[in-house]
């Protein structure tokens, strides 16, 4: 090992994934199931990343609780089938140039690989079997077992599981959600200008990478730099 253990935690969609088609039908299934207007496109990819109760009390705060809780199933049931008919490599394809940062990277000995999505486990599980990834993620923070972001919760999860300090961490994300999330760990974030969110909202980034070879160099020249 040639220099101190360093974790690098990604986001999934938006960050690694492009799967807006299926989450814009999904939504708008849901909400044709409860008879209610869906939101706008950009609202509805504002919310990505949040975990899904989150995210549809956003998305209809004038809705009584148990029709949103009804929209958060009947958004996974047309989720799961969206995915099931179409398979995960067109339904949530890779960003260009991701498989092999994330394959360059976990062949680095002195750094780990982590994500950290509002998916639950079981979404996340058949994302990464589905592209083949899951063998390169040593910890994996999902929606199922802590608050929503940007609530640090993700973080400090994963920073205990790897036993990598603060200073030795950075979130990769493309969301407001995941940038905050980093600063309140107290661990640097990269936001990606790919995503969902547009670059003037990642104001707590600490820079923000353009494609994949740009966020290979910047994190690159984060692990060269002194300890």
């Amino acid at each position: 090992m040639t220099g101190p253990l360093r974790l690098i935690v990604f986001d999934v969609d938006g960050t690694l994934v492009d799967s807006q088609g299926d989450i814009l039908a999904a939504m708008h299934s849901a909400f044709a199931r409860a008879d209610h207007p869906a939101p706008p496109r950009a609202a509805i990819l504002g919310i990505v990343g949040l975990s899904l109760d989150v995210a549809v009390a956003r998305l209809a705060p004038d809705l009584p609780g148990e029709v949103q809780a009804r929209l958060v199933g009947w958004y996974k049931d047309a989720y799961t089938d969206l995915r099931a008919t179409t398979g995960v490599a067109q339904s949530s394809p890779l960003y260009p140039d991701a498989r092999g940062t994330l394959e360059a990277l976990h062949a680095i000995p002195e750094t780990l690989l982590g994500v950290a999505t509002g998916k639950s486990a079981r979404g996340l599980e058949k994302l990464l079997d589905g592209h083949d990834l899951r063998r390169l993620f040593v910890t994996r923070q999902v929606a199922d077992h802590h608050p929503s972001k940007p609530h640090p919760s993700m973080l400090r999860a994963a920073l205990a599981e790897t036993g990598v300090a603060p200073e030795h961490a950075v979130m990769v994300g493309d969301t407001s959600y995941d940038m905050d999330m980093a600063r309140a760990a107290g661990i640097a974030g990269i936001g990606v200008g790919w995503g969902y969110h547009p670059a003037e909202a990642l104001a707590a980034a600490t820079a923000i990478a353009r494609d994949f070879r740009e966020l290979a160099a910047m994190l690159d020249e984060m692990r060269k730099a002194p300890a």
